[in-house]
């Protein structure tokens, strides 16, 4: 099954990216699975990178690693990292600038999308 997942807050304060995120990666590891998860809006901090959090409190960027090295992609807004500052220097391993048009042919691929 293909599925998209496509994260709209920010990655702490609300646990909607944190739990989108936690589906993804279960997804991912199953066989015959493929991940999709698109960062959008305020999604797009998720995937700054060297995030510093509290000792036992989740961490959304190792969250992330999770989906990609089961084979998952990660595209970021481009227009969204822009307006938060960031880089393309300060995103998270295995992720990518990405943009409205790769998101509309992920939703293509996709036999699933999931929105949080």
């Amino acid at each position: 099954m293909k599925t998209l997942f496509i994260l709209n807050d920010a990655p702490y304060g609300s646990e909607r990216t944190y739990n989108g995120l936690r589906v993804a990666g279960a997804l991912a590891k199953q066989e015959g699975n493929a991940v999709r998860v698109f960062l959008i809006g305020d999604g797009a901090s998720a995937a700054h990178r060297n995030q510093k959090v509290p000792q036992g409190f989740y961490n959304v960027e190792v969250m992330l690693g999770n989906v990609t090295r089961h084979g998952g992609e990660i595209g970021i807004c481009g227009t969204c990292m822009e307006a938060r500052g960031m880089g393309d220097g300060e995103i998270a391993d295995g992720t990518h600038r990405s943009t409205l048009a790769e998101l509309a042919e992920w939703t293509a691929w996709a036999d699933k999308v999931l929105v949080f």
